[in-house]
């Protein structure tokens, strides 16, 4: 594949060593395979597992799996960790490869030594389950459709119906002392106040903040996407059409939800998306480089880059407007409440390219991406608009690997959704 892209790229050597550096690192530095038949991702510079990093960063290693048995199987091992730590707790985003006590013990929720951290991300559900369905689609495995992925299937189903009702079902609670407001949720632990709109609630953002109002709505329509999937797969796989009902009835309950909440008209752009809501008349409009995000929407395959209210989200959230859109003198985009105001984000650059239909887009996104580096190599999570070399994270495995996936779009090899 390296050579593939290098081929692509005569002109751009700097652009083709950045992917060669970038799509062999996370693969030499943050996965290792287990004896159990399991695969442990670590997310770059902290050393715990993420379901969403960990999923985000083997995707463009789908493109291999279908010639290559061990990639293949790595991406399997993954999906089946994931799994066991779903059933483990399905509230928790991020784990510790053996129950060893490390990360945050003391936070004010249901914690073990095998959870790093224990905010409840909607994402973090559906990530595992879109890896496995694009494993099977790009690889034909099906070997990662076990009993435990049956057994946490069943349990995100059900998880995300009482959070449809968390005000009054739910028993899940998290605050974080002594931290930052956006490390802990309001309410004793319970979160800004909802109404029932038929989507399901999320304590944080995958920026791993909390959510300002409980109805994420990209992370809602990620979940309408993996419900979609998780329906064929209990027809096609498991031949369980009871699973399969109850995954179409509870994806179709939470799109009617976005579709009825989380669309807000706008006086310049129109209707667009909310980035959160919360059944009660509050829109939070605005849009993070994290993804799920609403950039992100025609990547995740909840509508095309055509559909008009996503064209006039994309106009709001790529403006000024949106208060999380930096102009600096060296590059504008989009970054997260999660670094210093300023900041443009990598991941959001290359999700730009990636949800652009213009391949001029994609280069000059691409350009950018490269001469923002900091003569590193390697992209980052937060860099100065002003300043490329003041940045935030030096590994962030995540980033690399977008950043090889828009690449590899650029030059024509994409995966199949």
């Amino acid at each position: 594949m390296i050579e593939k892209v290098k081929r692509e790229l005569p002109d751009s050597p700097k652009l083709a060593k950045m992917f060669e550096d970038c799509i062999t690192n996370t693969i030499g530095t943050t996965i290792s395979q287990k004896p159990d038949g399991t695969t442990f991702v670590i997310t770059g510079d902290i050393p715990a597992m993420w379901l969403r990093d960990s999923a985000a960063q083997v995707r463009p290693y789908l493109l291999l799996a279908a010639e290559d048995p061990g990639i293949e199987e790595m991406i399997a091992g993954l999906v089946r960790r994931q799994m066991n730590y779903i059933l483990l707790d399905p509230y928790a985003n991020a784990f510790n490869e053996q129950a060893n006590g490390n990360g945050h013990q003391s936070d004010l929720t249901v914690m073990s030594p095998w959870i790093w951290e224990r905010k409840y991300e909607i994402d973090s559900l559906a990530y595992p389950i879109q890896l496995s369905y694009l494993l099977w689609k790009n690889s034909g495995c099906v070997t990662q459709f076990d009993e435990t992925f049956h057994r946490a299937a069943l349990e995100i189903i059900k998880l995300w119906r009482v959070e449809q009702h968390h005000e009054t079902e739910s028993a899940y609670l998290f605050q974080r002392l002594n931290a930052p407001l956006t490390d802990t949720l309001a309410r004793e632990g319970k979160g800004s106040e909802t109404a029932y709109t038929g989507m399901t609630w999320s304590g944080f953002r995958p920026s791993d903040d909390n959510c300002e109002y409980g109805y994420l709505v990209p992370s809602n329509m990620f979940a309408v996407v993996v419900l979609r999937y998780l329906e064929e797969i209990a027809n096609e796989i498991y031949k369980d059409h009871e699973l399969a009902a109850a995954a179409l009835k509870l994806g179709n309950e939470i799109n009617q939800g976005i579709q009825e909440h989380g669309i807000y008209t706008h006086p310049v752009y129109g209707r667009i998306y909310a980035y959160e809501t919360d059944g009660r008349g509050n829109y939070n409009l605005m849009d993070d480089a994290n993804v799920p995000s609403l950039l992100a929407l025609p990547y995740l395959g909840y509508t095309d880059e055509n559909d008009e209210v996503y064209r006039n989200t994309r106009r709001f959230i790529l403006s000024e407007d949106n208060p999380y859109y930096y102009k600096g003198k060296v590059a504008e985009g989009i970054g997260s409440p999660h670094t210093p105001e300023g900041y443009i984000w990598h991941i959001a650059l290359s999700m730009q390219g990636l949800t652009s239909v213009e391949r001029s887009e994609k280069a000059r996104l691409l350009q950018l991406i490269q001469d923002t580096d900091a003569d590193t190599g390697f992209t980052h999570e937060g860099f100065s608009a002003d300043d490329s070399r003041e940045f935030t994270r030096p590994w962030f495995s995540w980033s690399n690997m977008l950043f090889s996936e828009l690449i590899m779009d650029y030059c024509g090899f994409r995966v199949l959704k």
